[in-house]
């Protein structure tokens, strides 16, 4: 670290499990790189709903990670640790982190850092490693979506949904979305969903049976969870993936089995932060090799909703918790040079 690096910093705490208002400034001691990490001059926090979950109680860190909410990052580098080899003091990025997010600095395992895209601004690009890694993770490695194939994507509007739309997009597949909001529906479609399903309103599975020439979808990426099981598995085609990354709708339902047996379907799922850096640096290399090209070649965007100050991080989670985002929220650092 060089001479002009402060002994502490700012941080956003939660002092107790509760509402927004449990986010409190605090003043914490820098932390320092391990052997295979990197220290970060943060300029940028993406906001995330496990970081709302987390503040309420809900969603601990893991063992060892920090307290701090916050699961990416983008900044600037000003130290590394002894076993680095890719990244040095001066260079900027993003970053997947386990906590820690919401300060002034904070440390990443190297091989959870991207440079920053083509043509991304460095506050922009702090939105991008959660959902990325989330949706490539799952929709890609884990759903086995290919070209030509249709995407159905819930909550379409959310951060992980705008990203979904996205790649599905980018990457040949048709896809569909459901929103809560009329408003919503249209933000979806403008990413690139060929159709969006306003869920109040209207039945999901006849509106994408409707608009897809009477089929079903090959791959469900759900946040729902029990109240959407039944409907799920009915939309889904011969071999088609259900993948559930959220349970916002409840954890256990009834399954009919035999429609699992005659369809051949796949049911899966999985949460990210507790995997271990090992397998977030495989999410890493293809994010590097095959998608990070697309934001030079206008295919991909980051989605922007608002971006607060840091010591505003509670305003930033009232948003989320009124299910009013389309997007993403950041939380930039006050005393950095911002777009």
């Amino acid at each position: 670290m060089n001479k002009n690096t402060p002994d502490t910093m700012m941080a956003i705490g939660i002092s107790a499990p509760g509402g927004p208002d449990v986010l409190q400034p605090i003043s914490l001691a820098l932390p320092s790189p391990a052997t295979n990490e990197v220290l970060i001059k943060v300029a940028a926090a993406g906001v995330n709903r496990p970081d709302c979950l987390q503040r309420q109680g809900l969603y601990p860190a893991p063992p060892g990670a920090s307290e701090i909410p916050g699961l990416e990052v983008s900044g600037e580098i000003i130290a590394v640790g002894t076993n680095c080899i890719r990244f040095k003091p001066g260079d900027q990025v993003c970053a997947l982190l386990t906590g820690g997010g919401y300060a002034e600095y904070c440390v990443a395992p190297e091989v959870q850092c991207l440079p920053i895209p083509e043509g991304v601004s460095l506050i922009d690009a702090a939105s991008l490693p959660e959902t990325y890694f989330t949706v490539w993770s799952n929709v890609f490695q884990r759903g086995q979506l290919q070209a030509g194939e249709s995407l159905l994507v819930h909550g379409g509007a959310s951060g992980i949904g705008s990203t979904a739309i996205q790649f599905g997009k980018a990457f040949g597949a048709k896809v569909f979305a459901t929103a809560g909001s009329d408003e919503k529906i249209e933000f979806c479609e403008s990413l690139g969903a060929s159709k969006a399903i306003n869920y109040h309103n209207d039945d999901f599975v006849s509106c994408v049976k409707s608009a897809n020439d009477g089929q079903g979808v090959d791959v469900i990426l759900d946040i729902v969870g029990a109240k959407y099981l039944a409907q799920n598995t009915k939309l889904l085609r011969v071999d088609g993936r259900l993948v559930v990354i959220a349970v916002l709708g409840g954890a256990k339902a009834e399954l009919n089995l035999a429609q699992v047996l005659m369809k051949r379907l796949t049911i899966t799922g999985s949460t990210l932060r507790a995997r271990p850096p090992a397998v977030k640096q495989l999410i890493a290399v293809d994010l590097e090799e095959y998608v990070w090209p697309l934001f030079a070649a206008g295919k991909l965007l980051p989605t922007i909703q608002q971006a607060f100050p840091l010591h505003e991080a509670a305003e930033a989670h009232r948003i989320l918790d009124a299910n009013e985002a389309q997007g993403k929220i950041v939380l930039k650092v006050t005393d950095y040079p911002h777009d």
